[in-house]
């Protein structure tokens, strides 16, 4: 056996056991003749070609075939969400408040944050007319500025936007990074129109003159909530829809925006945990960041756990496969 060969077993590992066992030879064979001469080492492109196969394998044996569909619906409507959330952002920033304030600026901006905003902007005009690869990178460039932000503000002592809108952009461009190739060009417009009407929508949204110093806030504690409460009714109603066809992609798009909607909902979450029920809830700051933390941890953790009861509830094996006889419904053991 070759070492291209056998590198290629290992990335055959992806599969499940009883997959690999019907049908390694065969793929890897088909690799090895399209593999060109004097290659050592598997492509990039066909490693990931293997690892993708081989979660799609995984996922069908443990009645989990919709998840990718989910994942890629969940990620249209988080970087939907995302870019109309960037683009309410960038025109507050154009807001600074008056100097005799004495209010720390970044220039003419309220704060840096307008970088990270203007990096999502770019980024819905490269998904409305560059191929979705270029989108994705330019998306990930996104995710970092978001990221990024946070030490460049302290290092360069400036202000910045608060984490309260920073963390939900986040969540949300991590599920934004796994869009789809192949979209209509309508829906790869959506982004674009979504964010120049927030922009439009938030000119006529001001914040009372007491509030301008901390507009963020403000803003935020106002927009979030419902922008969560919006994309909960798009992704219920879309999960309906395909719910009816006896497509699961709405449930699973529902499990993978949890942490997204957690995350914009967070000041309501952390009021109602911090016993603040009535009226607008304004809890502190230990409250969000439990909260926060809390979502975080539990919104992915429920992801693998939905997996495991499906498959579970389809009698799979061990490997993954499902042991289920298609006529009478026994596990294999029983049939056997």
């Amino acid at each position: 056996m070759s070492g291209l060969e056998r590198r290629y077993h290992r990335l055959l590992r992806a599969y499940p056991a009883e997959y690999r066992r019907a049908r390694g030879a065969e793929i890897v064979g088909t690799y090895l003749d399209l593999a060109g001469p004097g290659r050592r080492w598997p492509s990039p492109a066909d490693a990931a070609d293997l690892v993708r196969g081989g979660l799609r394998q995984r996922l069908r044996a443990a009645g989990a075939a919709g998840l990718i569909p989910g994942v890629r619906l969940a990620a249209v409507l988080a970087f939907l969400t995302a870019t109309a959330l960037a683009g309410t952002w960038s025109v507050l920033e154009l807001r600074p408040p008056p100097a005799e304030w004495g209010t720390p600026t970044a220039g003419p901006f309220v704060s840096i944050g307008v970088a990270v905003w203007l990096g999502w902007l770019l980024a819905a005009v490269a998904h409305a007319a560059a191929p979705a690869r270029w989108a994705r990178r330019v998306i990930a460039v996104a995710v970092l500025l978001t990221l990024a932000v946070m030490p460049a503000a302290a290092l360069a002592d400036l202000p910045r936007p608060p984490l309260l809108v920073l963390v939900p952009q986040l969540g949300l461009g991590l599920v934004a990074l796994a869009l789809p190739d192949r979209l209509p060009a309508p829906v790869r417009s959506l982004p674009l129109l979504a964010a120049g009407a927030a922009a439009l929508a938030q000119t006529n949204l001001q914040p009372p003159v007491d509030f301008v110093a901390t507009s963020y806030q403000w803003v935020g504690s106002q927009v979030l909530p419902w922008t969560a409460a919006a994309m909960l009714a798009v992704v219920s109603l879309l999960g309906t829809w395909w719910a009816a066809r006896a497509d699961p992609r709405g449930g699973w798009a529902l499990l993978v925006l949890l942490t997204p909607l957690g995350l914009l909902s967070l000041h309501i979450l952390a009021g109602a945990a911090d016993g603040l029920l009535h009226g607008a809830p304004r809890p502190g700051w230990a409250a969000l960041a439990a909260t926060a933390v809390v979502v975080a941890l539990v919104g992915p953790a429920l992801l693998p756990l939905a997996i495991a009861l499906r498959g579970r509830a389809r009698g799979a094996g061990p490997l993954g496969a499902d042991a289920r006889c298609p006529t009478c419904g026994h596990t294999a053991e029983r049939v056997l």
